[in-house]
């Protein structure tokens, strides 16, 4: 019989606060599941990975993605989970239709709890890293599964079909996003212009937060995206609700972002500086 994640090691042993990342890998360790891990351990969570797809990337873009084979994937997943299980899952980059529907019948078998979708289709870069016929498969699958949603605009204007213009058209969107039929969304607004970064995070229900915070100016800003979806899984592993989570999450990446900004990581856009504050891995 398959274990299930809320399944605990035998007897009263303390372990770990579990998180899984199912996304791809980063070759120049900005993003993908080496953010995901630089960010699990920073929070105090023990990460663990299922590899989606490799990618030969650097600061300045993607120079080639090859994909893990869907079975592939499948026992990862499955070896993780039976085995050590799993608080929270962060699902990141997933190019393909077969790729999808393995982490959404995953989830399902194994009940796994917590999942933070980050619906990856644009690098920081620019560059697709979805194919067009994976969104629709994306939304169907997997929306319904997560706890919350986190595209940036790019991302939404993709899955909407239109542009957001401005902060004024956050609220709208987010309410549109939702109508998709994920439980919460978190529409990332960092690309638009202006001296603040405003988020605004919508659950089911209506009920909507607005999260605002002055821009830091840099040129480090791969992996953003990652990196938040990640210390919102680890937040929400570690027990927080939702809000608070997503609250925490985002002062977790501004203090990153602030300490890794005058950084020169590579010639193009670098990292955050996970590491800047690290607590004590946690047990429970």
């Amino acid at each position: 019989m398959t274990q299930t994640a809320t399944a605990t090691p035998a007897g009263n042993a303390p372990r770990y606060v579990r998180v899984l990342s199912i996304a791809g890998s980063d070759s120049g360790g900005g993003a993908g599941i080496q953010a995901d891990l630089k960010t699990f351990a920073a929070l105090g969570c023990y990460g663990m990975t299922a590899v989606t797809a490799i990618t030969a990337q650097n600061t300045q873009g993607v120079r080639a993605i090859h994909g893990v084979p869907p079975e592939m994937l499948r026992a990862q997943i499955d070896a993780v989970v039976e085995d050590i299980g799993v608080d929270a899952v962060k699902i990141g980059m997933l190019h393909s239709p077969e790729i999808v529907a393995v982490v959404a019948d995953a989830v399902r078998r194994h009940r796994l709890p917590h999942v933070v979708l980050d619906p990856v289709m644009v690098a920081t870069s620019g560059d697709r890293l979805m194919a067009d016929d994976t969104v629709g498969v994306l939304v169907r699958e997997l929306f319904p599964l997560a706890e919350v949603i986190t595209p940036n605009l790019d991302e939404a204007a993709l899955l909407l079909g239109h542009a957001i213009d401005g902060p004024a058209a956050l609220d709208a969107a987010a309410r549109e996003l939702l109508a998709l039929g994920a439980p919460a969304v978190l529409l990332k607004g960092g690309h638009l212009a202006g001296d603040a970064v405003i988020d605004v995070l919508i659950e089911t229900g209506g009920r909507l937060t607005r999260l605002e915070a002055p821009r830091i100016a840099t040129r480090n800003g791969h992996g953003t995206g990652c990196t938040l979806s990640s210390a919102i899984a680890a937040y929400l592993a570690l027990g927080l609700p939702l809000a608070q989570a997503v609250k925490e999450a985002r002062a977790y990446i501004l203090g990153a972002i602030a300490a890794g900004a005058e950084v020169r990581t590579g010639q193009g856009a670098g990292p955050l500086n996970h590491g800047y504050a690290p607590v004590a891995q946690r047990v429970q």
